[in-house]
Order: structure tokens, then C-alpha cells, then sequence
């Protein structure tokens, strides 16, 4: 993945974490998600309009809706609730950014990627570094709350979303991928809100903070997501959640003033060890065994060999 593309991802990503934390305290959840989702997908589907798109259709459709409500809706709703009680941002973006870890595990099983040694340790990293992070609140509330459940809940389904879109939805251009996946999701999110207390606090703050919710991260952040996982694959972009959480938790500190704890910090080293292990069993994979058809190098004359993409 270039550089400049990872550099964009990564800040815009990591700073929906402060600002969307700064929504729910002025504004209940799941009226920011309406505003998210309804104004996200209304500008991208006039921006597909006007470049003339080919909008996804019947089974690829459903797909696509699928991928959406997996890797947007459940993800944002249950953050956004987990933040509302009371759930640092840096610890939704810490446990959050074992994306790669879990999603190396759902390639494996669904999309055929072998999983190797090296792998497997950073998956067991990945679950130090997630029990690290949620040590301070574990202790504080005595237990496993309901909080780091959702964020928990958040992880797998981004995970699941992303190798889900690579699956099914890898020809769709990410335009109308973006929109249409926003869309998938307003019916839920205005079920949920219509049974749910729909409150502001500082109507001001909220219309501010929904602007960049809505401008920076459901559409610019969401759409180099998107975009991401459609050119370069969902192991590739899950690979930026090995610095994600350091740039969400420096935004959070400025923002918020949420200084991370010990517990936070260490699952901070840890989970990126964990993601970069992933890296590069994930690359050395590749090398290994270029079409991915588990039987290795396929050597006929040297002079002739691909040179193996990176991601």
C-alpha cells in the first residue's frame, strides 16, 4: 500500500475515535449514527452520480449491503455506545486494531490464506495486547462490563466486514460501495434510535461534532477504507491498526485530555508487535507461495520470475 495512501488512512481513521467520543457526550449515539449514516450516504451517492459509476446489482447488491452493515453498522453502533458509557476512545482504538490479528484468523478460514507459526503468535499477542488494554477497566468495574463487550463486538465485525467486501464485493467501485454500505444502515440505526432516549446537551458542540464525524470520517476515512480493502486487500489495510491506536491515543490526549493508563500503554507495544509479526508472516507467505495455491514457489527459469507486490 503507498505510502501517501497509508499516511491518509491512518489520520483520518484514528481521529473518527476522539471526535466521534466528542459526539456521544453531546449527542446520544444513535442520532449521531442517523446523522452519519444519512448524510455519508447522500453525498457519496452524488459523488458516484456525477463520475458515472456501475452501481453493484442483484446478488453483488446484497453483497455489498452485507459487507456494509458488518464493517460500518455493527462496528460504529456498538463503539459509539461503548464511548457513551464511558469507554476511553484509546482503548476502542487499541482493541479495536487487532483487526489484523482477526481478520489473518476469518482469511484463513474464508478466503483460503494460510496460516503460519509466526502468525499464530501474533495472534496470541493480539490477545495480550486486547486483555493489557482492558486490564485497568477490568479491575476499576470489577469484571468484564458491558463496554468492553461492544468494543469487542466492534473488532470482530470490522474484521469480519472487511474480508466479507474482498470476498464478494472486490469489482465494485468503492465509490458506490461507500454509499451504498452508509445506506445499508440508516433503517437499522433509526429502528434503534426510535426505542432509545434521543438527547442534546450542547447543541453547538453537536452540530460541530457531527460535521466532522459525518465530513472526516464517515466519508473521507470510511472511503479510503473502502478504497483500501478494494486495491490492496483487507490483510494490507488491517496492517495500519498496528499504528492507529498511537495516533488515536495522542488525538484523544489533545482532544479529550484521556491520558492512556499503564494497561493501555503496554497493549499499545504489544499489539503492534503483534500486527508487524502479522506483516511479515503475511509477506514471507506470499514470497513463499505467490498464487496463493499452498504448493510453493513455481520455478521454471529465474530470469523469468514476477517480482512479488508489496502491500
Amino acid at each position: 500500500m503507498p505510502l501517501g495512501s497509508a499516511s491518509a488512512l491512518t489520520f483520518f481513521y484514528a481521529l473518527g475515535y476522539p471526535v466521534g467520543a466528542l459526539a456521544v457526550s453531546v449527542m446520544s449515539p444513535m442520532a449521531v449514527l442517523v446523522f452519519r449514516f444519512g448524510l455519508a450516504a447522500a453525498i457519496l451517492a452524488t459523488w458516484a452520480k456525477f463520475a458515472r459509476v456501475n452501481w453493484p446489482t442483484g446478488r453483488t447488491l446484497v453483497h455489498v449491503l452485507i459487507s456494509g452493515l458488518l464493517a460500518q453498522g455493527l462496528l460504529f453502533t456498538c463503539l459509539y455506545v461503548a464511548l457513551m458509557h464511558g469507554a476511553p476512545a484509546v482503548l476502542g482504538a487499541v482493541i479495536i486494531s487487532m483487526n489484523p490479528v482477526v481478520t489473518a484468523v476469518l482469511a484463513a478460514m474464508f478466503l483460503g490464506e494460510g496460516l503460519t507459526r509466526t502468525r499464530v503468535v501474533a495472534l496470541a499477542l493480539g490477545v495480550v495486547a486486547v486483555l493489557a488494554s482492558c486490564a485497568g477497566r477490568l479491575i476499576a468495574v470489577g469484571g468484564v462490563d458491558p463496554a468492553v463487550l461492544l468494543i469487542l463486538v466492534s473488532l470482530f465485525s470490522v474484521a469480519a466486514g472487511g474480508v466479507y467486501q474482498q470476498k464478494f464485493c472486490s469489482g465494485v467501485d468503492f465509490r458506490a460501495t461507500a454509499a451504498l454500505q452508509n445506506a445499508a444502515c440508516i433503517l437499522p440505526v433509526v429502528a434503534l434510535a426510535a426505542v432509545m432516549p434521543w438527547t442534546v446537551t450542547d447543541p453547538w458542540k453537536a452540530v460541530a461534532a457531527v460535521a466532522a464525524v459525518v465530513l472526516l470520517n464517515a466519508v473521507l476515512s470510511m472511503t479510503l477504507y473502502v478504497r483500501g480493502i478494494t486495491e490492496y486487500g483487507a490483510a494490507a489495510v488491517a496492517m495500519l491498526f498496528a499504528v492507529i491506536p498511537a495516533v488515536a491515543g495522542v488525538m484523544s490526549w489533545v482532544m479529550l485530555g484521556q491520558r492512556p493508563d499503564i494497561g493501555i500503554a503496554v497493549g499499545l507495544v504489544v499489539g503492534a508487535v503483534a500486527c508487524w509479526l502479522n506483516a511479515r508472516g503475511s509477506r514471507q507467505q506470499r514470497e513463499d507461495d505467490p498464487s496463493r495455491d499452498r504448493r510453493g514457489q513455481h520455478r521454471v527459469d529465474p530470469v523469468h520470475d514476477s517480482p512479488v507486490a508489496g502491500q
